[in-house]
């Protein structure tokens, strides 16, 4: 704790001396010091508080309306010319200091535009997010979790600026048009996730992303039950409805298909879950981090560790590999999609 003060007043000072509001803040600083004490320094030699503050303004903004009093003594005339002298001296520099920081500001911005862009278009086989609400959010952090890379797309001012925050790549743009899907790589892309909160634009974004890459695994957000045959007619392979489906599942369709399809993609593999839920068991698929303590295991010590709460029965690799039956001494890798059976209201080690 005594350590923790010096390293933050040092880190403090290193991001002010760096920092283009440096300049900035010194300015503003240095010229409320002159005409504070340029008034008080008047108001002593007589002058009223209101004359004193007029006249020290527009000398210092070099206005020059004229005099409110006579400056005839050498008392008024030192103090005219220092505050002549120090305050035009502090609006050069001011105004110096207001630049600069507009400028960095800018250019900093348009430098941060640019290596997006050029980040996305070196991007491929990646996932496209539309839309940063509660869905968008927790999509990108399961993605995350998985080591997949994405990019989100946002339109709202405010969510984009929470998805920056977060540590995404992010592009403000409409998902519903063409020119900003290609803008984040969609021809390079393998999966797009349509979770916009609202039908009609999950159905034109589908359209519009079908249109641009035939190959493309489109998984949709359906508010009404009646968009979900809408839905897969323009093009999407999987309609989630949030009221049924989480993020934790979309973000399984997209990096674990195999696998997913594996766990519920039969009437066998449905009957297996439900019978498995009326044992008070549960039937998923965990995403394995790359900092889980899963990660480099054998499944063997994976079981061992969970302690009779949760069961291996598939793996599938990142690479797309999907092995059923495991041997216990195959090890368990980051980015895998591992399929488990858990005990209901249990929780196991944390994997992802």
């Amino acid at each position: 704790m005594t350590m923790a003060g010096p390293r933050t007043s040092r880190s403090w000072l290193v991001w002010f001396a760096n920092s283009p509001a440096r300049n900035l803040i010194f300015g503003l600083a240095y010229m409320l010091l002159v005409v504070a004490g340029a008034t008080v320094a008047y108001v002593l030699d007589g002058w009223s508080w209101g004359d004193a503050f007029y006249f020290v303004i527009i000398t210092v903004f070099t206005v020059g309306y004229g005099e409110v009093h006579p400056v005839a003594t050498v008392d008024l005339r030192a103090i005219t010319i220092a505050t002549i002298i120090l305050g035009c001296t502090g609006i050069i520099f001011l105004t110096g200091a207001l630049v600069q920081f507009i400028t960095i500001a800018q250019i900093q911005i348009l430098l941060g535009t640019k290596r997006m862009k050029t980040h996305i278009d070196k991007m491929t086989g990646h996932v496209i997010v539309c839309g940063y609400g509660r869905i968008g959010q927790m999509l990108a952090d399961e993605l995350r979790a998985g080591g997949t890379e994405f990019v989100v797309l946002e339109l709202n001012e405010q969510r984009y600026n929470e998805s920056m925050s977060a540590g995404n790549l992010t592009i403000r743009g409409d998902a519903t048009d063409e020119t900003v899907l290609q803008a984040v790589g969609i021809a390079r892309a393998r999966a797009l996730a349509s979770v916009v909160p609202n039908d009609a634009a999950n159905v034109f974004i589908t359209l519009s992303a079908r249109n641009l890459n035939k190959k493309l695994e489109i998984i949709a957000r359906s508010e009404a039950p009646s968009t979900k045959s809408k839905l897969l007619q323009a093009g999407a392979n999987s309609v989630v409805e949030p009221t049924h489906i989480g993020a934790e599942r979309i973000a399984q369709l997209i990096m674990f298909p195999r696998t997913s399809s594996f766990t519920d993609g039969s009437d066998r593999m449905r009957t297996l879950s439900f019978g498995l839920r009326t044992l008070g068991l549960d039937l998923e698929v965990m995403a394995v981090a790359a900092d889980s303590p899963l990660a480099g295991a054998t499944i063997e010590a994976a079981e061992h560790q969970a302690s009779g709460s949760l069961f291996v029965i598939a793996i599938n690799r990142k690479g797309g590999e999907t092995i059923t039956r495991p041997d216990p001494a195959t090890m368990i890798e980051a980015g895998d999609g591992v399929v488990v059976i858990t005990r209901s209201g249990r929780s196991g080690p944390k994997i992802s």
